[in-house]
């Protein structure tokens, strides 16, 4: 008789089963702890989620500042900082799913990431070491002879401090070290208050056990990674699990085989969800979700947008990039997830200056009672203000939703007001 691996009978889930696995994976399933959040469950979310994506958009707060605040309500975001800029270091800087901070002990699963840096860095990158090697090769001597982590602007030339560098128009100081810290010769030891990077080596900042590591093969890497994907997931599919981490589907595959193979992933089928899925074995279903968050832009939860619409039903995408008048709900707008679902999305501003929380706009989804969501909406956006140390919550007369939530935020509350 034939003998070979047993493929397992593919589990069948409803939708709302599949979005309540996939929300207990992304750390929605417990409420808020109402304590003092402290550097443990800071590291629970880390080994939950693997990584916090980084944006330089500072409108309401810092990317990767808000997904530890979905899941944990106010926290001190000194604890972040200190476990990404301090040793014992929880998290370094590189490109996962974008830029971000990772994970410490992901660094030995991407290193082949760096060793590719000569040829899949973006092209201006690799151009610089193929044309300036003796520019790279003079910075990272300026990196290595530093005494303290040193930026850009600290390296450049008084020719280069004179040119106007906007966007990507970087100078070729600033390419070579970025390249640099592509290919994993240098890394970021924090970001300054104007966001720029402060770089130094390896040995200087990862922590000695990480750095010791022997480098796993490519094929064991991803699959260290795609095991990651599978547990910040929960539930997903080929793309889902290759985009947590930008990978190839290509190598994905093989890796969800052999993760099948261990038992470490099981194949579902999700009620409305045509395409193969897989969930990690084990994965609890609870009964309901009691979440109630906003949601950054950049959240995990909102990576994949194809996943996102057909789990969740929700169409969303960042707006920032398109021009104001093609807009259709706001600049930098935030989902809210009340339960189980999306129910809303709200484009917020923080105004420092005046000390207000701007709801710039609010929009309900369909079939969602109004009232309801505003109420619970409502709550959010006040305990959102008060962990950014804003007074006031200013809700524009803008969006389907914004009457409900100027009833829900009071009249006769002084700390919102409501313009119609």
């Amino acid at each position: 008789m034939p003998t070979g691996p047993v493929v397992p009978r593919p589990r069948r889930l409803s939708l709302s089963q599949a979005r309540r696995v996939a929300l207990t994976a992304q750390g929605f399933r417990r409420p808020r702890p109402q304590r003092p959040i402290t550097m443990r469950d800071l590291q629970a979310v880390i080994s939950q989620l693997g990584q916090f994506q980084i944006d330089s958009i500072n409108i309401v707060t810092r990317a990767h500042f808000m997904p530890l605040y979905s899941r944990l309500g106010a926290y001190d975001p000194a604890l972040l900082e200190r476990a990404a800029h301090r040793p014992p270091r929880r998290l370094f800087e590189f490109w996962g799913h974008a830029a971000s901070l990772i994970d410490i002990t992901l660094q030995p699963a991407l290193r082949w990431r760096m060793e590719r840096a000569a040829e899949e860095a973006w092209a201006g990158k690799v151009r610089i070491q193929r044309e300036r090697p003796d520019l790279v090769a003079r910075v990272r001597r300026e990196v290595e002879q530093a005494r303290r982590p040193i930026t850009a602007r600290q390296i450049e030339s008084e020719e280069e401090h004179r040119r106007d560098h906007w966007g990507w128009n970087w100078s070729e100081t600033k390419t070579a070290l970025e390249w640099l810290f592509d290919a994993g010769a240098i890394t970021s030891a924090y970001r300054n208050s104007q966001f720029e990077r402060a770089f130094a080596i390896p040995e200087k900042v990862l922590p000695a056990a990480i750095v010791d590591q022997p480098t796993p093969s490519h094929e064991e890497a991803v699959r260290q990674l795609v095991r990651r994907s599978a547990r910040a997931l929960g539930i997903g599919s080929l793309t889902c699990f290759a985009d947590y981490f930008r990978l190839r589907t290509g190598v994905v595959k093989p890796a969800i085989e052999e993760l099948v193979k261990s038992g470490e992933l099981a194949p579902v089928q999700v009620d409305g969800w045509d395409r193969p899925l897989w969930m990690l074995a084990g994965a609890p279903i609870p009964r309901r979700i009691g979440a109630r968050a906003l949601l950054s832009p950049f959240d995990s939860l909102v990576f994949e947008r194809r996943r996102l619409s057909e789990l969740f039903g929700f169409d969303y995408r960042i707006e920032i990039y398109v021009p104001e008048p093609q807009r259709r709900y706001g600049y930098y707008v935030y989902p809210f997830l009340l339960g189980e679902e999306f129910v809303a999305r709200v484009d917020l501003k923080a105004d420092r200056s005046s000390g207000r929380l701007v709801v710039r706009s609010a929009w309900s989804e369909a079939g969602h009672d109004h009232d309801r969501i505003a109420t619970e909406l409502a709550i959010e956006l006040r305990a959102l203000a008060d962990w950014l140390g804003l007074s006031m919550v200013d809700i524009g007369p803008d969006g389907d939703l914004a009457p409900a939530l100027a009833r829900a935020a009071g009249p006769g509350d002084p700390r919102s007001t409501c313009r119609t």
